[in-house]
């Protein structure tokens, strides 16, 4: 019965959202995780837990959502199955008020939450009931045949029932922007003003220990805030807000740093921000998963993310016309750059042995995209080239970027354009922009470029295909020796160069 019961629900969850219009103003980027070997190879260290969203309601409606799953990805896709159905099936209008939003969103996700644990109630209670049979203390090889089916079985609902998950969601309704957060990805508004400027705003903060306003919240509790510091991880995650996670919702009192609290100290009440007005905004909405966000920071440290990954977006943006493309792009790059620090040995390595899941949003407002017509790429692939991050660096620097560009219709022989067939495409350097970004207390002014033709980076190709060696290896077609040599003379000045941001 439990499980006809759950799989009727899993069931009703599939058609909640069928029939709504998915939005065409975003893109969607994501990246499975990984960790890699000492020789740079990557293994998959678990199946996909993140989740996301993007609909278009009535009445100038949107609704996005990023979610972060940890222990399975049953939370991260149930609440992206569910919040959309308790927010754009008539609950919101135009009519309503900044307080009536927040407070339909705070129901919302309350009524989200409470429905996924109805539908491991079931599993819950037969979980107890087998755990009263086994006796306690008793390793798995020291039970009868019968008892240990019977662990076996409660190991099996242990992994139905744990898990859980962090949301950020943004909801634009009477051209006003919401953020409801609950945990640790991250939503950022990139506003472009008419002298070139970006301004970047993160909008709320990671539910954390590092946290006053969430620390403050924990003491009203009766919690001991500087045990909650030193402590680090509550059962297992950072984050001290999350949906799901029976454990620290139900048994907290069994937890010995959360045992003293008066009420449920770890909960899914999201914190909400807005209406932000949009009415003349250009720019963009990032919405991060905590793995994405953790990926870049390990690789270039905390200090400039925001503006770093904003830069990555706008250069992305200025290349491509298709938005799907451009959130891809960007997850690419930062994955690339994650991998690289780690081949790299330099300090930061160890930070970057492994990632989570990657997923960014991306929603353009009022932002101009890129003519494919006009593209320097003339419709060739971009293929960024990763720097070497150096530890020298000044924080204030963001990375520097080239690019190699696969033309789609000729090909660059040492520079020189010649008709070709497809198959005989080479690629070449392409200029990087000038961009600048603002913040409330940074402001980083990037630009670089490459050298003229780029002729010297590429070695000439016979007209016989190249025979692998012994190693089963091609010689490379491509010289990275000037482009070591043209960065290296870049940046021996910190003063006169501020770091590249991108192909042009």
């Amino acid at each position: 019965m439990a499980a006809q019961r759950r799989s009727l629900m899993q069931s009703q969850q599939q058609s909640w959202t069928d029939d709504l219009p998915l939005c065409q103003l975003c893109g969607v980027g994501t990246a499975a995780n990984c960790m890699y070997s000492p020789d740079g190879k990557g293994t998959l260290m678990h199946a996909n837990e993140d989740g996301h969203f993007r609909f278009r309601g009535e009445d100038g409606c949107f609704l996005y959502g990023v979610f972060n799953g940890f222990d399975g990805g049953r939370v991260a896709n149930f609440v992206s199955q569910r919040l959309p159905a308790e927010l754009l099936l008539g609950q919101l209008n135009s009519s309503h008020s900044d307080a009536d939003v927040r407070r339909i969103l705070l129901q919302a996700f309350d009524v989200v939450e409470k429905s996924y644990f109805e539908t491991i109630d079931d599993a819950l209670a037969e979980k107890a009931n087998l755990q009263s049979q086994l006796p306690e203390g008793v390793l798995f090889h020291q039970l009868s045949p019968q008892n240990q089916k019977l662990s076996e079985r409660l190991n099996m609902l242990e992994q139905e029932v744990s898990g859980g998950a962090t949301a950020v969601v943004a909801l634009i309704l009477n051209n006003k922007l919401y953020i409801a957060n609950v945990g640790t990805n991250r939503a950022l508004l990139c506003k472009s003003s008419s002298d070139g400027q970006n301004q970047v705003i993160q909008i709320g903060r990671a539910h954390t220990t590092d946290n006053e306003d969430e620390l403050l919240r924990l003491a009203q509790l009766g919690l001991d805030t500087s045990r909650l510091r030193q402590a680090g991880p509550i059962s297992g995650q950072s984050s001290t807000r999350r949906i799901g996670d029976y454990k620290v919702k139900f048994n907290y009192t069994d937890i010995d740093i959360l045992s003293a609290a008066k009420n449920k100290p770890i909960t899914a009440e999201p914190e909400i921000h807005g209406g932000h007005p949009l009415e003349g905004v250009s720019g963009f909405l990032l919405l991060m998963s905590e793995g994405l966000i953790k990926a870049l920071e390990a690789a270039h440290g905390p200090e400039q993310a925001n503006q770093e990954m904003v830069a990555i977006v706008a250069a992305e943006l200025a290349q491509q016309s298709n938005l799907e493309v451009v959130a891809q792009a960007v997850v690419d790059r930062v994955k690339r750059l994650h991998h690289d620090v780690f081949a790299s040995g330099r300090q930061r390595a160890a930070h970057c042995s492994r990632h989570e899941d990657m997923t960014l949003l991306i929603r353009t407002l009022n932002y101009p995209l890129a003519d494919s017509a006009l593209t320097p790429t003339q419709g060739g692939r971009i293929y960024p080239v990763s720097v070497p991050y150096s530890n020298s660096q000044s924080t204030s620097k963001t990375s520097v970027t080239l690019s190699l560009v696969m033309p789609s219709q000729s090909t660059l022989t040492n520079g020189t354009n010649t008709a070709s067939t497809q198959d005989e495409g080479t690629p070449t350097p392409s200029q990087s922009p000038t961009a600048t970004l603002q913040s409330t207390n940074t402001h980083t002014q990037s630009s670089s470029s490459s050298s003229g033709d780029g002729g010297s980076l590429f070695r000439q190709r016979g007209s016989q295909a190249a025979q692998p060696d012994e190693t089963g290896r091609v010689p490379p077609y491509v010289d990275f020796s000037q482009f070591y040599k043209l960065w290296g003379a870049d940046h021996s000045d910190s003063q006169s160069t501020q770091g590249g941001l991108g192909p042009q």
